[in-house]
């Protein structure tokens, strides 16, 4: 039997709006409120960044239907920088996907995946006298390495499952997906419902420590919104395999985000009416981060401690394994023009990218080893939100170079939406730079390692196509 040179078109509309789905909700629903209220100190404006964080996220994710109606092919973004910037914009953006966003998003939710099944079954601990061993006083590959290894090992499994088949990965994405929403609504219900639940407070805007809000916190706590907003632009790498694409994807892409705003606002206003605002302050401070947990005991008590756990096993898993799915048609794109390791641009029998799968997973399993979760989330989204910016100003110089090109879709409230995204993303930059120094430095590091990297792929580049 031939191994196929080309992915085929298997994917229609209801697969992909779950795939976008997937992708998205991950740990962020469960976590990411308690550093959010740490960092600002009322639940209103809590509640208003994540309204915020989801409206921002669909004017990117309009702008980005836009280009995706125009020129949706396998490799998402890496396609349409080609187009846009040029090859090398265009190498570099995958290169950084590689290295510092997606791998590291599959890296982060592995993680919470492994914390959670540490609740549920206390994983033995491993090798805790090197729990201290770092890396240039900044990574401890050692310290909680039972959590590590089992999420290595998730990553390992998952990538497996992914070289089977595209099919067989997006069927599992999509009852994996169904789960989860089930349990997430059922939060909600039980939620509002409780006698405990004190439904103004979610809506509260006096600080808790009667200091003013500040710009520079709202942005910051911003950035663990994002985290819950992260992926919503993975289902445009599948473009080869998706069934009329130039329609598929941008509309895949805004109704699987509106679907997952919706169910952060209800999840979320959930947790501010069921937990004080002390109380998620104090869980940051202590490290119990797992809002999700907490709000479920108080109408369940600690009976509710294993559904919690469950469902968080259940959304892990389908998040990991999603973007382990999607992200890897990036790296087979670049490898097939002689910009990534050549043996990435082979297909198995199954049609999938199978040595890009593998290549990814194993960069993911080595950035587990890296750092701790917030450190992963927060480096990748100021990687991230460089690209955002950068497609979104795309959808202006597209109009300008190509201003009779057939699109399908038009972004509403051009050229306001895009603008405001842009000048956005700006500012999240610098925010970052500012009060997360560190994470910054080292997405900016790996992002700039492509660049040598560039120069020796591009030495004896032989493009397949």
């Amino acid at each position: 039997m031939s191994i196929p040179s080309r992915l085929n078109r298997t994917l229609g509309l209801r697969l992909a709006i779950f795939i976008v789905i997937g992708n998205i909700i991950g740990s962020g629903v469960y976590k990411k409120v308690v550093p959010m209220a740490a960092e600002l100190h009322s639940s209103g404006w809590v509640l208003i960044c994540w309204v915020l964080g989801g409206i921002i996220s669909l004017f990117g994710a309009l702008s980005n239907a836009e280009i995706a109606s125009m020129l949706a092919d396998t490799g998402g973004e890496y396609t349409y920088y080609k187009k846009i910037y040029g090859r090398f914009f265009s190498y570099l953006y995958g290169w950084s996907n590689f290295t510092a966003i997606k791998t590291a998003a599959i890296a982060g939710i592995a993680y919470v995946f492994a914390q959670s099944l540490n609740s549920v079954v206390h994983l033995p601990t491993v090798l805790a006298s090197w729990s201290d061993i770092g890396v240039l006083g900044i990574f401890y590959p050692f310290a909680a390495f039972e959590i590590k290894l089992t999420a290595i090992l998730l990553i390992i499994i998952l990538t497996w499952i992914n070289t089977t088949g595209l099919k067989t990965g997006a069927g599992l994405s999509t009852g994996l997906m169904l789960l989860v929403l089930a349990g997430i609504m059922l939060i909600v219900l039980f939620g509002f419902s409780s006698p405990q639940a004190v439904l103004n407070a979610p809506f509260q805007m006096k600080t808790a420590n009667a200091a003013p809000v500040t710009i520079s916190a709202i942005f910051t706590a911003m950035l663990a919104a994002f985290w819950a907003y992260e992926g919503w632009n993975s289902v445009g790498f599948l473009g080869g395999e998706i069934k009329d694409p130039h329609r598929n994807v941008p509309l895949s892409i805004t109704i699987g985000l509106l679907v997952v705003i919706t169910v952060y606002i209800l999840v979320n206003t959930a947790y501010l009416a069921l937990l004080p605002l002390p109380r998620l302050v104090e869980m940051r401070t202590s490290g119990a981060s797992i809002a999700a947990v907490e709000a479920v005991k108080v109408f369940w008590g600690y009976g509710g401690l294993i559904f919690i756990s469950i469902l968080i096993l259940i959304t892990t898993l389908g998040c990991t394994h999603t973007t382990i799915l999607s992200n890897s048609r990036t790296y087979y794109a670049m490898a097939r023009e002689g910009v990534f390791f050549p043996k990435v641009s082979k297909l198995n029998k199954a049609q999938v990218p199978a040595n890009a799968l593998w290549f990814q997973g194993v960069w993911a399993c080595l950035l587990v080893l890296s750092g701790t979760f917030d450190q992963l989330t927060d480096m990748l989204i100021f990687a991230a939100f460089i690209y955002y910016g950068a497609t979104t100003l795309g959808v202006f110089i597209l109009r300008r170079k190509m201003p009779d090109a057939p699109r399908p879709y038009k972004v509403w409230g051009y050229p306001v939406v895009p603008a405001l995204f842009i000048l956005f993303c700006l500012s999240l930059i610098v925010n970052t730079i500012i009060t997360r120094p560190r994470e910054a430095a080292i997405g900016l590091t790996l992002i700039l390692l492509g660049i040598p990297f560039y120069w020796w792929f591009n030495r004896k580049a032989t493009p397949l196509l």
